[in-house]
């Protein structure tokens, strides 16, 4: 990893470049993969064909607890985040168990607790900071 501030060689758990101080994964200057100069505004490295990404705006951990202890049966907070595969089961097992409902009361009775329960750990766990990450391991802000 190389300082994109800088260019300086960097280990991947420095939290700031020993050649200029900049925090890790600022500037666009050079390149993180191979620490050569690049444009600011290149979308890729010519010298080694690493894909720049644009900064996202961090997700809020309070509105991803929010979605989890009030929409988290259907599986809001995780689309929020970015968990689609568990977002889409749970929304799956939720509308199947809402349907059933009608038919048989115990089946859609248990798969809704169940979604409704592990939607409650979730939040809990999001806003006690254990899940601190989104889909793409970016941080959540406070």
């Amino acid at each position: 990893m190389y300082c994109r501030n800088c260019g300086h060689g960097m280990a991947e758990y420095e939290k700031f470049c020993a050649g200029c101080g900049a925090k890790a994964n600022t500037g666009n200057s050079f390149c993180p993969n191979c620490g050569a100069a690049v444009n600011p505004n290149a979308a890729v490295c010519v010298r080694c064909g690493f894909e720049f990404k644009a900064p996202r705006e961090p997700k809020s951990r309070v509105a991803a607890g929010l979605f989890a202890l009030f929409l988290g049966g259907f599986g809001v907070h995780n689309f929020y985040l970015g968990y689609t595969t568990k977002a889409i089961i749970q929304c799956v097992v939720s509308s199947v168990c809402l349907l059933l409902s009608c038919c048989t009361v115990g089946i859609s009775l248990f798969g809704n607790l169940g979604i409704c329960i592990w939607a409650l750990v979730e939040g809990i766990m999001i806003l006690a900071g254990k899940i601190d990450t989104d889909g793409e391991g970016n941080p959540l802000k406070d």
